[in-house]
């Protein structure tokens, strides 16, 4: 397998994605800017969105492709009928849990967001548009099914295409609403839950080559589903702890008005560098990886968990660094315009430099976590996002009524950092990792490249600084030839310096 070409294509259309994404949220923040309707339309959209970046951002992949693809290098016969029982109980426990969630829905806005309940109309709001939009998990959780299933063949493309689907859907869903004048609330949550259903058909399309799903009430439930289930809610809290990090945040600041959408447009920027740094990274090695540790390959474990890691730290390195320092350009671009007020974009783009500093650690989670699931561990990662998820709540929590929402991003980046160094530290005692000589010589060139991409970069914004006043109609234009100028740089030191060469694009 090649880790650069498969990452890059996982990468694409994930990019492809996530700047419809940004396309939908500048949308979204003209339309509602921060105000009750935003507020509300995100909490219901958090939810589930939650469970799709769990189970469709690696989680899922984690319990289930070592144990598939195990099954595969044997016996294929023998894995469809464990991907097949696997299927059934998990649409029986999806169906009953939507249903629940339908019923009860004011008590688990409650759970969400605590802060509504002082505010009557925006809690009838965000429960009456929770209960449209919640059946997009049980969608959504199905299709990262099928896209496990694809992962497993080393078919990453139509996994990593089907979130576009959603950001069309809901871009459209905007355009309607002011075409034959309906709420723009109610239009979108709609959406959620349709793009979920076509996200769902799309990727049955693609699998059905490599497996065909049969509904059943007769499921055989041998060792094999009861190992897989032992460490599926484990690898959904360890694989997810940043978007469970996230999610903690949002149940916090929904006491502060606005404070609810600041998070969310922040949280949206940076996730585009996590897309590609430790998702694309991660979800393309632990196939590959969890078939090495199953033939012990030891050469081939220690090569691609390096390259792994020295790919996810090229990619996300420089981000973190660009994101502290152009984040209120970045903020003001992006979304700073109709609704979306100068306070707004201030206190986005303060969210946003606290969230940049944890952009390598949110990454690095993803790569180091892979390493047990890898080796069928997921109750390590587990007790360590424990103790991480923890240490977040402890620190917003203590200090949310002196310093406000800003808080949550500031204790989101400390306890990701902890919990990698946490990671870390059992890695290395169990000799799980070792760093080899080509990581140790590329890494030092590859911080040097960053250091001159960082002084690129604040050279001009420096330059163009008053060019990204909120009334400026082109700070976009600018903001896109700062970036693509710094990247170019970086690339090129990269390249001249050998932190990473363009020739190693073709190696696998």
């Amino acid at each position: 397998m090649n880790l650069i070409s498969s990452t890059s294509t996982f990468g694409f259309f994930t990019l492809i994605s996530r700047i419809l994404g940004y396309v939908r949220d500048i949308l979204i923040a003209i339309f509602l800017g921060t105000s009750l309707f935003a507020d509300a339309f995100f909490v219901a959209f958090r939810l589930p969105n939650t469970f799709r970046r769990l189970f469709a951002e690696g989680t899922f992949n984690a319990a289930f492709i070592p144990s598939y693809a195990g099954e595969l290098t044997k016996n294929k016969v023998k894995a469809d009928n464990f991907a097949k029982n696997v299927f059934n109980i998990l649409f029986i426990i999806l169906f009953f849990l939507v249903l629940v969630a339908e019923i009860f829905m004011p008590q688990l806005i409650f759970l969400i967001a605590p802060g509504f309940y002082k505010d009557p109309e925006k809690l009838e709001l965000a429960t009456y548009l929770s209960r449209i939009t919640f059946p997009f998990l049980f969608f959504i959780c199905l299709a990262s099914f099928f896209g496990a299933i694809l992962n497993s063949y080393n078919k990453f493309a139509a996994a990593a295409a089907a979130p576009i689907i959603l950001n069309i859907i809901l871009i459209g869903s905007l355009f309607l609403s002011r075409w034959i004048d309906i709420s723009h609330v109610l239009t979108l949550s709609y959406a959620v839950s349709i793009a979920g259903f076509l996200q769902l058909i799309l990727l049955l399309f693609f699998v059905r080559k490599n497996f065909l799903p049969i509904l059943s009430i007769k499921i055989k439930i041998d060792k094999k589903v009861k190992l897989f289930f032992n460490k599926l809610l484990p690898s959904i809290f360890s694989s997810g702890v940043t978007q469970i990090n996230i999610l903690v945040g949002t149940i916090i600041a929904s006491f502060q008005a606005g404070a609810v959408s600041y998070l969310y447009y922040a949280d949206r920027v940076y996730q585009i560098n996590l897309a590609v740094s430790g998702i694309a990274v991660g979800t393309v090695m632990l196939p590959e990886l969890s078939k090495h540790v199953k033939n012990k390959n030891f050469e081939q474990i220690k090569n691609l968990q390096n390259r792994a890691l020295e790919l996810c730290l090229f990619l996300s390195v420089p981000a973190s660094v660009a994101l502290v320092l152009a984040s209120k350009e970045i903020i003001t671009s992006l979304f700073g315009y109709g609704s979306f007020d100068n306070l707004s974009v201030v206190n986005t783009a303060t969210a946003l430099t606290f969230f940049a500093f944890g952009v390598p650690a949110f990454a690095t989670l993803k790569i180091f976590s892979n390493f047990f699931f890898a080796r069928n561990d997921t109750k390590t990662p587990f007790y360590l996002s424990i103790v991480s998820v923890f240490l977040n709540i402890i620190i917003s929590l203590s200090l949310f009524s002196k310093i406000g929402f800003i808080i949550i991003p500031i204790a989101t980046s400390i306890s990701s950092w902890v919990n990698v160094f946490m990671h870390y530290y059992f890695i290395k005692k169990r000799n799980l990792y070792i760093f080899d000589r080509k990581f140790i010589r590329k890494f030092p060139r590859m911080i040097l490249s960053v250091v001159v991409m960082g002084l690129v970069l604040y050279l001009l914004l420096g330059i163009f600084s008053d060019k990204f006043n909120y009334n400026e109609s082109w700070k976009f234009i600018y903001l896109f030839i700062i970036v693509a100028i710094s990247l170019v740089c970086y690339f090129l030191i990269s390249n001249f310096s050998g932190a990473f060469k363009f020739k190693d694009i073709k190696l696998k």
